[in-house]
């Protein structure tokens, strides 16, 4: 696989590049992330290599991510699909400039359109539910934003899976337009995504995204148990490794499943990275697109290498084992033999699609 084997989004017809370039490193604001010059060293090697989906939002680096993007693209912007989110608030005090309301949409969609210096936006994502939007609201908002030409897909991110889907639902009965794409942290760390949100894109034909597929880069080995001592878990931005610590990454089970992670790569040759990596592409039903953030340009040609790796099956099991969760209720009951076996009456079924 390559990033020009292109797959549709979901279910819809636009074509994309099975790696999603994450831009929320592109610009130095926060302290940690790659200037201009690295930024677009690495948006040209995607580029190169036939990258066309390119993830970023209003807030990525204070805005300076949408803006350096504008001018990476410009004189090709139609050979690339940009997408990009709203909801994260630009004017701490101003409680309107901030959430999922009709308001905070339409005039973030218009700075995006500014900074991007673009006419379109290929995807425009809700960025994380605000639990207080109704959901008819946003649905008929996303259909204006779509009608309009501004928009041409609609997605969500963070968000519960019976909103989203309850969200898709009215699109279909009211000829709205459908929500296309679904961002969710996915990862060997985070998989309690199985539960509802894979499922429900599944059966709603919702193209998937998956951040932080190296879980803030615990994944990668650069973390020891030392570094879970003395950071506090934060809501700000602040330094990598307390990003980590805020996002539930770093931690001793994390660190126990990039022990294994890392066995497995000195096993195959490869980095901890692309194994992790690799892991997450071996998903079917649906198939996630893992968004890949890199700070320098040998991080992103690290993380582009684990498009040619294929995990050995009792690879794949080891990571399984280590990283699995319970499915919980109704799952792990629907599971049991002692049901299957009342629900078939004994007899052999399975699904035919």
């Amino acid at each position: 696989m390559q990033l020009d084997d292109y797959l549709t989004l979901g279910r819809t017809g636009l074509r994309v590049s099975p790696m999603s370039l994450g831009t929320m490193t592109f610009g130095d604001d926060w302290g940690w992330g790659a200037d201009a010059s690295e930024s677009r060293r690495i948006y040209d090697a995607y580029r190169e290599r036939g990258g066309n989906f390119i993830d970023t939002a209003n807030f990525y680096t204070g805005g300076s991510s949408e803006r350096l993007l504008g001018q990476f693209v410009a004189g090709h912007r139609d050979e690339v699909v940009i997408a990009t989110k709203y909801t994260m608030n630009m004017q701490p005090g101003n409680p309107n400039a901030g959430g999922n309301h009709r308001r905070n949409m339409l005039r973030s969609v218009e700075a995006s359109l500014e900074r991007l210096g673009t006419d379109y936006i290929d995807v425009m994502y809700l960025h994380a539910w605000d639990g207080l939007t109704p959901a008819e609201e946003i649905i008929h908002a996303f259909d204006d934003i779509v009608r309009s030409g501004k928009v041409m897909y609609v997605g969500i991110s963070d968000a519960p899976a019976w909103q989203v889907s309850r969200m898709q639902t009215v699109a279909a009965l009211r000829g709205l337009a459908p929500i296309a794409a679904l961002q969710i942290e996915y990862n060997l760390i985070e998989r309690t995504v199985e539960r509802e949100l894979l499922p429900m894109a599944h059966e709603m034909g919702i193209g998937v995204l998956g951040w932080s597929p190296l879980a803030s880069g615990v994944l990668t080995g650069k973390y020891t148990r030392a570094d879970m001592n003395g950071v506090p878990a934060t809501e700000a931005v602040g330094t990598r490794k307390s990003v980590a610590v805020g996002n539930g990454a770093l931690t001793a089970r994390g660190l126990d499943i990039a022990d294994v992670v890392g066995e497995i790569a000195k096993e195959s040759g490869r980095s901890a990275a692309q194994v992790a990596l690799a892991w997450t592409m071996r998903r079917v039903a649906p198939s996630v697109i893992p968004i890949i953030g890199a700070r320098t340009l040998k991080q992103f040609e690290d993380n582009v290498g684990a498009l040619d790796l294929v995990l050995s099956d009792d690879q794949a099991r080891r990571l399984d084992e280590i990283s699995v969760i319970e499915l919980g209720f109704p799952h792990d009951f629907m599971a049991r033999p002692l049901t299957n076996g009342i629900i078939t009456g004994g007899t052999k079924v399975r699904r035919g699609w």
